[in-house]
């Protein structure tokens, strides 16, 4: 048996790809699917998610959980609590996606934006094609340093950070097909 280093099991999302458990993945489920019931601002979600990781992390034997399995597994500790009307809007989705703009900055090369901005075009295009909802854009302040080369933060570092939000919630709310989608710049 292999022994994972938080002691949560993989999630084979239905492309069978393996990902890493995400604690705010599940956290962000169990709201929305406590507000599709109702609940706004869920107070129990945390609780909930508590739970189902600590159940994970003792009793369940496989180093893998499909999404179903997962789902069974909200949906059984939801029921037990006397929240079935939560655990029937219970749908995970995919994981977040995490991606450094600093590091799209760096592979960009210094004054190189527009390189940077198909770059980051790519990028959200695929994850929005996997069906990613939510994004975690991090690094925005050295990246856009790097890109004006800056050592401190100036009109033109703030012009740019500027058009980088606008280009990234321009792509993402006009994306065919999407809904929902949560995007977190910082």
């Amino acid at each position: 048996m292999i022994a994972l280093a938080d002691g949560l099991p993989l999630v084979q999302l239905d492309d069978g790809r393996c990902v890493a458990f995400q604690r705010d993945w599940l956290l962000r489920g169990l709201a929305h699917a406590g507000a599709k019931a109702g609940y706004s601002k869920w107070w129990l979600a945390e609780h909930v998610a508590e739970s189902v990781m600590a159940y994970l992390m003792l009793q369940f034997e496989e180093n893998t959980i499909t999404i179903p399995a997962l789902t069974q597994a909200v949906a059984s500790a939801l029921q037990v609590i006397g929240y079935a009307e939560v655990a029937a809007h219970f749908a995970p989705g995919l994981p977040g996606a995490t991606v450094s703009l600093e590091e799209m900055a760096q592979e960009a090369g210094t004054g190189y934006e527009l390189f940077f901005f198909q770059r980051l075009a790519g990028k959200l295009q695929t994850l929005l094609d996997s069906g990613t909802t939510y994004f975690d854009l991090v690094g925005l302040a050295p990246c856009v340093k790097r890109l004006r080369s800056r050592k401190c933060w100036s009109r033109e570092c703030e012009a740019l950070r500027s058009e980088i939000v606008d280009f990234v919630r321009n792509q993402t709310e006009h994306a065919p097909g999407a809904n929902e989608i949560t995007v977190q710049l910082r």
